[in-house]
């Protein structure tokens, strides 16, 4: 019975190493990592606005360029810069958060300018949003 124990918190002590280590894993830098597809916002959009299930299936947790005119530009209550491109409709766009220690040493475009910005792909919610965003120069 005692070994049975032991290994029981053997076990334990192994899952609880190894899930401390997977939530402490470090994202991929999105700057060092090649892009899986290069796109214009308008054309990302519309790929996610005609058809999301196959938008997903190729752009989700994918590595994107995009290229797009900066429609608008604010910073959240952490510090990451949130700039919207213009994505030929009225109401929606493609949402680029830049985290603020990327923000901080780079040139934050005004609305108006044309840009190309990679990120990570999270997919569609009203607008196609991409994560840990880099301006491409």
């Amino acid at each position: 019975m005692k070994k049975l124990i032991v290994i029981v918190l053997a076990l334990v002590a192994i899952g609880g190493v190894v899930g401390y280590m997977m939530y402490n894993k470090p994202h991929r830098s999105t700057a060092a990592a090649t892009s899986d597809f290069v796109v214009s916002a308008p054309t990302l959009f519309q790929e996610f606005n005609t058809d999301e299930t196959s938008a997903n299936a190729k752009y989700l947790d994918k590595v994107v360029k995009v290229q797009g005119t900066v429609k608008s530009v604010e910073a959240d209550e952490a510090g990451n810069v949130i700039m919207t491109l213009d994505a030929a409709d009225e109401m929606f766009g493609v949402i680029c958060t830049i985290p603020k220690e990327e923000a901080a040493n780079a040139a934050i475009p005004e609305a108006g300018e044309v840009v190309t910005v990679k990120g990570v792909c999270t997919g569609k919610l009203m607008d196609v949003v991409l994560i840990r965003c880099v301006l491409v120069a």
